[in-house]
């Protein structure tokens, strides 16, 4: 059908092209008139379909965590003061897990950086290979996990399945441990857990999966929602850093049968839009059963768009897939966890959207349109995001 749409347009191009000039002498220039409405249309309609794929993702979850369990710390990204991680060490502890900081965290580099990129990988690398850790939860995003991808490969990450934690940054080493078949969660990090004190529901609720309470969504109507119900792996996060992984090893959304999730902070519509271009050029959203949209924090409104769902929607909607809008998740108030390579449901409905997670665990459900924001402002989570100085 994608070859029809893409012959139609041809044609009448051509035949505008062939008119015009047929229809210009020496003094004048006649300008073709023609229906545009059928034009834009036909151009809306053209999906793009994806060649080839990588087979669908079939990750493995880790195992839960019990109390006494150790729980590494690392900072994988930029550097997070020791008086943070001292401060989420305690919050830990109160859960009754057993804080363990890598050896390079508190070192600098180039003024950012969490030590040199040898240093953050061999902390990561320690957190994976030492059996007594059973989880690894990153103290901060903002920039440089990207450095990490070329050094690691998805057969030493699969061979250590255990919990890795975090967002922003951090959606590098999700896309990893997805393609490696390992399950992650997208959630709150060690800066949060020191400014919040660990008792918001952005934090017990990351607690709560890691020892196996499993949430089930349920969210109120959004206007940019597109109604409908799909399942896949889900795979995303923050789209400035994921999309720059299409083609590496860390490329989840090479991958069939996917809820792809994006949310983002700080970046103009025109980025956005690029960006999410160049999914679509990529045949993303044709491997897609479904989009959740995140929060957009402090995004532009350079154009005249409603909102960035609003700007995302026309695309998604000519791939009859459900589209959930304003999911609790990213750098918004409240950063609600999500099983990352976990086989999820979405349910769109007029009154409302479900998101649950299709394994095992004791389900919880969690109404968002009820929880209480974090007590940690924007220009704080801009900063720990890398946004600003």
């Amino acid at each position: 059908m994608k070859y029809l749409h893409y012959l139609i347009l041809s044609i009448i191009v051509i035949a505008a092209s062939v008119f015009a000039s047929c229809s210009k002498d020496d003094e004048e220039i006649i300008y073709v008139e023609y229906d545009t409405t059928i034009v834009n249309k036909i151009v809306n309609q053209v999906v793009i379909v994806s060649e080839s794929s990588e087979g669908e993702l079939n990750c493995k979850r880790p195992e839960y965590l019990q109390v006494g369990d150790k729980v590494a710390l690392i900072s994988p990204s930029y550097y997070t003061p020791t008086t943070n991680v001292d401060k989420a060490a305690a919050v830990l502890r109160s859960w009754g897990l057993v804080p363990v900081a890598g050896e390079n965290v508190g070192k600098i580099d180039a003024d950012k950086y969490a030590g040199t990129v040898d240093e953050r990988l061999a902390d990561l690398r320690w957190a994976l290979e030492d059996d007594d850790i059973k989880a690894i939860i990153c103290n901060r995003g903002g920039y440089g996990a990207i450095q990490l991808v070329s050094r690691l490969t998805t057969n030493e990450l699969a061979a250590h399945p255990k919990w890795l934690v975090g967002f922003s940054d951090i959606t590098t080493l999700h896309g990893l441990l997805s393609c490696a078949g390992v399950m992650s969660v997208h959630g709150t990090m060690s800066t949060f857990l020191a400014s919040s004190g660990g008792a918001d529901a952005t934090s017990t609720t990351m607690r709560d999966v890691l020892m196996g309470n499993i949430p089930r969504y349920e969210l109120p109507a959004h206007s940019q929602n597109i109604t409908g119900k799909g399942s896949g792996t889900l795979v995303g996060g923050n789209i400035c850093t994921f999309v720059p992984l299409l083609g590496s090893q860390a490329d989840a959304t090479a991958h069939d049968s996917l809820i792809l999730f994006i949310e983002e902070i700080g970046e103009s519509m025109h980025n956005i839009d690029r960006l999410f271009n160049m999914l679509l050029l990529n045949g993303v959203l044709s491997r897609c059963n479904g989009v959740v949209l995140g929060e957009f924090v402090d995004c532009g409104s350079e154009f005249s768009y409603a909102s960035i769902e609003a700007m995302l929607k026309p695309y998604i909607e000519i791939y009859n897939i459900p589209l959930l809008c304003g999911f609790p998740a990213g750098h918004g108030s409240v950063n609600m966890p999500l099983i990352m390579g976990s086989n999820v449901t979405v349910d769109v409905r007029e009154d409302g959207s479900t998101l649950s997670f299709n394994i095992d665990g004791n389900e919880q459900t969690i109404r968002t349109k009820t929880l209480a924001k974090s007590p940690i402002n924007a220009l704080t989570i801009m900063k720990l995001a890398g946004k600003s100085n």
